[in-house]
């Protein structure tokens, strides 16, 4: 009656799988290979942290309020979300590898369009652009992996890919806030169009093609029908995928909070959101680091659990402080770095446990994985930043709701499941 659910721990199926690449290509090693992918995956937080700190320069050169400036970044993650739905079914039916050259073609495009706007309405039409194409690396970049690697490999490599990204969130912000001072809000762009071009050289000679012909699935809209409509009915899909993107989504409230919560609660300028983006990235980089270490010496179950202490502990801490005290340096921003540690713990374990209840279409899972990330994300940006970006208390009360939300979420998921394994088998 009910299909038997992955384990914590599946087995090891690498034996199984092909490592196929190209004949002119050389074998990437994991090291290159976290390399390649991190560097990909770096192309959404440069889209968005780069420019955070250009708003008001923006505003002024566009003639443009606040809001429909900020709209702009909702447009991006709308749209992110949306495209980001398919990058994984387009790489399942037509290979990995063309996936990410056809992406970078089409951000490369996006990003002078963004460049060269001259009213905010052009500058929304790029943006979407962007958003439609931003996402291939994080999506096609899990199926890679899951691909080559399975189990503590896997959630290795992952770690690691993490590890090596987080370097981005930091260097955005304080890069940007740089560049709008010294140059113009429009080099930020340039300097996005200058990264993709050396991305695409870098994946067009090295990155190898992991998924062979004979293992495609068809693109055609009965088959995806069929494969979403499974993906989308799993309610074991609904509660992992949703710890991961509600673990995001109480950090990226800071984010999208940040242009206006910076200068109106901490008294901040442009070049200095790094009081917020270094804490948070460095929780980033030593929870993947730690994630790497303990990989494969114990249950995902229990890595995930220790990550929640983190969560909760650094958000309660955060909730009380604001309570207690006006928003104040570096008390306001400390938590972050505890919050993002236990964020970077539980990620690796919850994405593999979704990614591994379909195995045969892990495209589409990684899609709809990010899907939802992506979809919460716009929301937080859109909506629910704007309504609490007045106040670090309610910013943190925001945060705290994520993360417990998240724990449920957890716990509910581990109970089905056992609630399944002792269903009888038909």
């Amino acid at each position: 009656m009910f299909p038997t659910p992955p384990s914590d721990l599946p087995p090891d199926p690498v034996a199984d799988i092909p490592r196929p690449e190209p004949s002119h290509m050389k074998v990437l090693s994991a090291g290159a290979l976290a390399v390649v992918l991190a560097s990909l995956a770096m192309l959404g937080p440069f889209s968005i942290d780069a420019y955070l700190p250009a708003f008001p320069a923006i505003e002024s050169s566009l003639a443009a309020s606040q809001i429909e400036v900020q709209q702009s970044l909702s447009f991006y993650m709308l749209a992110f979300a949306g495209m980001v739905l398919w990058h994984g079914a387009l790489s399942d039916a037509f290979g990995r590898r063309n996936v990410i050259l056809v992406s970078l073609v089409t951000f490369a495009i996006g990003t002078l369009g963004c460049a060269a706007s001259h009213t905010v309405h052009y500058l929304w039409m790029f943006r979407i652009l962007q958003g439609v194409s931003a996402g291939a690396g994080v999506v096609v970049g899990r199926a890679i992996i899951r691909d080559l690697y399975s189990d503590a490999p896997a959630a290795r490599l992952l770690s690691l890919v993490t590890m090596i990204f987080s370097i981005a969130p930091a260097v955005a912000p304080i890069l940007g806030g740089w560049i709008v001072k010294l140059m113009d809000w429009r080099a930020i762009f340039h300097f996005l169009f200058v990264y993709t071009i050396i991305l695409f050289v870098l994946c067009y000679k090295r990155l190898p093609e992991t998924l062979p012909p004979h293992k495609r699935q068809p693109f055609n809209p009965r088959y995806l029908a069929k494969n979403y409509g499974a993906v989308f009915r799993s309610p074991l899909f609904h509660m992992k995928s949703g710890v991961v993107a509600l673990n995001f989504a109480g950090l990226f409230i800071f984010i999208a909070a940040a242009p206006v919560a910076l200068p109106q609660q901490l008294h901040l300028g442009p070049d200095q959101f790094a009081w917020l983006f270094i804490p948070s990235v460095s929780g980033i980089f030593l929870g993947a680091l730690a994630a790497n270490r303990i990989a494969g010496r114990m249950t995902f179950a229990r890595q995930i659990g220790i990550g929640f202490v983190f969560l909760l502990s650094a958000s309660a801490v955060n909730v009380a402080f604001h309570l207690l005290h006006a928003p104040a340096l570096p008390w306001s921003v400390l938590p972050m770095f505890f919050y993002t540690f236990g964020m970077s713990v539980v990620a690796p374990g919850a994405t593999l446990l979704s990614l591994d209840l379909f195995p045969h279409i892990r495209g589409t899972v990684a899609s709809c994985q990010s899907f939802a990330v992506t979809l919460l994300g716009a929301l937080v940006a859109g909506v629910i930043a704007p309504f609490l970006s007045h106040s670090m208390l309610w910013l943190a009360v925001g945060q705290m709701a994520f993360s417990a939300s998240a724990l449920l979420l957890w716990l509910t998921s581990r109970f089905y499941r056992s609630m399944l394994l002792r269903q009888p088998s038909p």
